[in-house]
């Protein structure tokens, strides 16, 4: 399950600054290296980005035990 979640990952971050890119260049780095917005490669890696944030939010917590991560709160720290 760990190469799930690194691929998860990876996942995320190519959403993420393929977002970042749009919000401040309105340039979609997916959708240019793969043939427009519309090519069913693009379609793809989208799909599989909405499913990585799916999939994080659903098993956040084991995650965290697989890889031995335990979340405190923020007031538990002081």
């Amino acid at each position: 399950m760990k190469i799930l979640d690194v691929l998860v990952a990876i996942l995320l971050v190519v959403g993420g600054l393929n977002w970042g890119l749009w919000g401040v260049a309105e340039f979609d780095l997916v959708a240019t290296l793969l043939g427009g917005n519309t090519a069913i490669l693009a379609k793809i890696v989208y799909a599989l980005v909405g499913l990585a944030a799916i999939y994080q939010i659903v098993s956040i917590k084991s995650i965290q035990g697989r890889w031995g991560v335990r979340m405190t709160p923020a007031h538990a720290t002081a």
